[in-house]
């Protein structure tokens, strides 16, 4: 007995020598290179003195839901949150009578985009719009509120009373209303118009943001990923896990049948519901969507092992383009005939957004994938400083920059990336 006590203290000590300690002194290693990285803190500065507009860039003039979402919590470290507060607001005072979402409003004397305007009487001197392509609008806006909840304290706003409805109510009639308007019962599934990954526009010519006589309907990842996220989240700011935690173990096992390629370890681009708006002999199924793929690694779809193949997929299709990183929106891009709204590497159709790279920082370091997402996020931190801004997007064929050249979701996704790095280091 006592040797088979000393041979096991002696495998556990060599154990502890062999791996343990090595591993241990990469973390401290790994540790001192962040905080040491004077990047992270000179994009830390830019992003906040940025983050002091609600607008989504320099050349929009709206407030969106989806990018608001995504810069809330730097909001909040540059604003008092009664201001943040007060923002998110407006969107429960703009809020549809079927619980519907708008997707951005602007003061009503600046509304001049040809968007069919939206007006509320609960807000007189502003105009909405809403992109009926998509459906991220209600989900991003749950989340927007879990995060100003999560990172203020402001629990207040949750029972703050709009039209005789609080807030926490309006937050389910939102999710209800994807429930009764964008749902298959078929499949159990979230359904919007054919877009490119998380993109709101449609294919065919014309103005492809709303719905029209050539929509064709489908579900892909990103708009179930992200309403994964928000029944989540709902959950928690409720209380009521015992109704919505059920919802998302549903619509997660749904999304794992009929959308999750397990053989290749991607994501179906599209499930149609009434026929595709491309070829019959297009490959649509080689596509990889990356930032649908980034909101369902954030929703919890996956394993450790799926994650890891995720992410080399996304560094291999960046690696086929000089001046790509993880961010590339898709993989390989969509043909100009298949996608005349669009043409190949503009905009949507295989740029590449910070926006969503930032995000998959965020996923690999909550995995505990430090080393890949502080090595990953490098070539974002020296295009935006290379740059001297946020830009909206990038070319991946050239390196130009293009869009807005203040856009706030890029700005708050480093920020928070780079947050959660420097929590990482802190520990370690």
């Amino acid at each position: 007995m006592y040797i088979h006590t000393m041979i096991k203290k002696v495998f556990f000590f060599a154990y502890f020598m062999l791996f343990t300690l090595p591993a241990i002194a990469q973390q401290k290693a790994l540790a001192a290179r962040i905080l040491a990285d004077q990047r992270l803190d000179t994009i830390q500065a830019r992003a906040l003195q940025l983050l002091t507009g609600f607008t989504a860039g320099a050349s929009y003039g709206e407030v969106w839901i989806r990018d608001f979402n995504t810069f809330i919590k730097g909001s909040l470290v540059v604003h008092d949150k009664e201001k943040v507060k007060e923002m998110l607001l407006l969107f429960f005072h703009m809020q549809g009578r079927d619980g519907n979402i708008v997707d951005g409003m602007i003061p009503k004397q600046k509304a001049q985009a040809g968007y069919d305007y939206i007006y509320s009487d609960l807000a007189p001197e502003w105009a909405a719009h809403k992109n009926t392509v998509e459906t991220d609008q209600e989900s991003s806006l749950v989340q927007a509120v879990y995060k100003y909840v999560r990172h203020s304290g402001d629990t207040g706003i949750l029972h703050t009373v709009i039209d005789h409805q609080t807030v926490l109510q309006r937050l389910a009639a939102a999710l209800q209303y994807v429930h009764n308007a964008r749902w298959s019962s078929r499949y159990n599934l979230v359904t919007g118009a054919t877009t490119i990954d998380w993109g709101d526009v449609q294919p065919e010519k014309g103005w492809g943001v709303v719905i029209n006589d050539h929509t064709k309907w489908s579900i892909d990842i990103y708009d179930n990923a992200m309403y994964a996220i928000a029944l989540k989240e709902y959950a928690e700011l409720s209380g009521d896990a015992a109704t919505y935690l059920p919802l998302y173990n549903e619509l997660k096992n749904n999304v794992r049948k009929y959308l999750w390629q397990a053989g290749k370890n991607k994501y179906l681009p599209h499930l149609y519901l009434d026929g595709s708006p491309f070829s019959p002999d297009f490959k649509e199924d080689e596509i990889l969507y990356t930032g649908g793929s980034v909101c369902a690694i954030l929703a919890g779809f996956h394993t450790t092992r799926e994650i890891k193949s995720i992410n080399r997929q996304m560094l291999a299709a960046a690696a086929k383009e000089k001046y790509a990183t993880i961010g590339i929106t898709v993989y390989p891009p969509y043909p100009e005939k298949e996608f005349p709204n669009m043409k190949p590497y503009v905009y949507q159709n295989a740029g590449d957004w910070t926006w969503f790279g930032g995000r998959m920082i965020q996923a690999l370091t909550e995995q505990g994938m430090v080393k890949e997402a502080y090595e990953e996020l490098g070539p974002m931190l020296d295009r935006a400083l290379s740059h001297h801004g946020f830009y909206e997007w990038y070319d991946v064929q050239t390196g130009a920059p293009k869009g807005s050249g203040d856009f706030r979701g890029e700005a708050g996704v480093l920020y928070d990336a780079i947050t959660l790095l420097k929590d990482w280091a802190r520990r370690h």
